[in-house]
């Protein structure tokens, strides 16, 4: 018997508000990863355009590019994971390529360049990534996993936050060049690797759960009808969600100073990371479906704002509200994912989520600057308006608001 005098119940809600090590140690390593990634990313488009000469199309091509590169990957690694004991190795390996490749753009002399340093840290993004969120769903039972991914998408933004500041810093008060900064996101990228795998603890899956993957059809089998409806509703939003290079460059153009991008790029996941974990929690309560319709349609109505905005003010009341719309589905969309799969085919399903995300990237960020050069942001923004609120009407018409499982 227990020596423990609590009444079960009250036992069982404190098992239940505790969330594994699994899932705070991936946490701690998307925070230092993120950290790593955003002293770079918010000054890429500048870097791009003012420094090397590209065009807006030709950051769209790189971004889209990237993007697709990580999602294609995403889908065979997610696959592999369902077929092996342990998923901690893949996610390892994908870590470290990126680490590794990140930095590299501080000697990049053309945008070509640029292009070949970006599709090799999203090649390590999308090793990783599948596996990575398998993980998760396996470490939390049905009702943790809303909080569960929405803790770690708070620490992820959390990482978005601490890099820019980083970066702001070292700008704002000393003169270093934006190439030495770049080689600055080694270091948080070497914390992240030493956090997964010192703090991350993965029990060998059971035999049953990875003969059931080995025997099952190649890729797309056994993954139900709902889940693929999900996935084309997905596929409709993701192409008018083109890059956040774009915003950023509007955010430019609005007279959002170079120095004060990262800032304005901090500020936007503040939002994110303290919105990420309650609205996790809620959908734990209410259903996915309600969270990811309000949060497309948040992003419907900045999408159509920034493209009529005037004023330096607007952009960063934009980014701020803009932030609102990740915290309402980050974590809730690949929750979604978990409660649609079967347990054996989560590394597989999460592969389809990415790619699915991935496949619209390109031709979205494409398309957004080919719109943006020949006709102006603002016909740019209202087409991705338009296809974000078509497809939070889809989703209501295509997945039921609550899925058990």
């Amino acid at each position: 018997m227990s020596d423990d005098p609590r009444p079960a119940d009250a036992k069982m809600n404190e098992r239940r508000r505790r969330l594994p090590r699994t899932v705070l140690a991936l946490s701690l390593v998307s925070l230092f990863t993120d950290a790593s990634s955003e002293i770079i990313y918010p000054l890429l488009p500048l870097f791009l355009t003012a420094t090397l000469g590209a065009s807006a199309e030709t950051l769209g091509v790189i971004e889209g590019a990237a993007e697709t590169t990580a999602s294609l990957l995403k889908l065979v690694s997610g696959w592999w994971s369902d077929r092996v004991a342990r998923r901690k190795p893949l996610v390892v390996a994908g870590y470290a390529i990126a680490s590794l490749a990140r930095p590299l753009v501080a000697f990049a002399q053309s945008a070509g360049q640029v292009l070949a340093i970006r599709v090799s840290d999203r090649v390590g993004k999308g090793i990783r990534s599948s596996p990575r969120d398998a993980l998760l769903a396996d470490a939390v039972a049905p009702d943790q996993r809303g909080r569960a991914y929405g803790l770690h998408r708070a620490a992820d933004n959390f990482g978005a936050v601490i890099g820019p500041l980083i970066a702001f810093s070292v700008l704002h008060w000393t003169s270093i060049s934006l190439r030495h900064l770049f080689l600055l996101a080694a270091v948080p990228g070497l914390f992240a690797l030493v956090a997964l795998v010192v703090g991350v603890r993965e029990e060998p899956r059971a035999a049953a759960s990875v003969t059931a993957a080995k025997r099952g059809p190649l890729l797309s089998g056994g993954l139900p009808t709902r889940f693929w409806g999900y996935l084309a509703v997905l596929l409709l939003f993701t192409l008018g969600n083109s890059s956040d290079a774009f915003i950023l460059l509007r955010a430019s153009q609005l007279g959002v100073s170079a120095a004060l991008l990262p800032i304005i790029w901090a500020m936007l996941h503040v939002v994110k990371s303290a919105t990420n974990t309650p609205s996790g929690a809620l959908s734990d309560r209410v259903g996915r479906v309600p969270l990811i319709v309000a949060g497309w349609l948040v992003f419907a109505g900045v999408y159509l704002a920034f493209g009529r905005a005037t004023a330096t003010w607007q952009a960063w009341a934009l980014f701020a509200v803009y932030g609102t719309y990740f915290g309402l589905t980050e974590g809730v969309e690949k929750a979604l994912v978990a409660d649609l799969v079967p347990a054996d085919k989560r590394g597989a399903g999460f592969g389809w989520y990415n790619l699915a995300i991935g496949l619209g990237a390109l031709p979205a960020s494409i398309i957004f600057g080919a719109v943006w050069d020949r006709y102006g942001s603002a016909r740019a923004f209202e087409l991705g308006a338009a296809l974000a609120a078509t497809a939070a009407v889809a989703l209501i018409l295509v997945v039921p608001r609550r899925i058990t499982r």
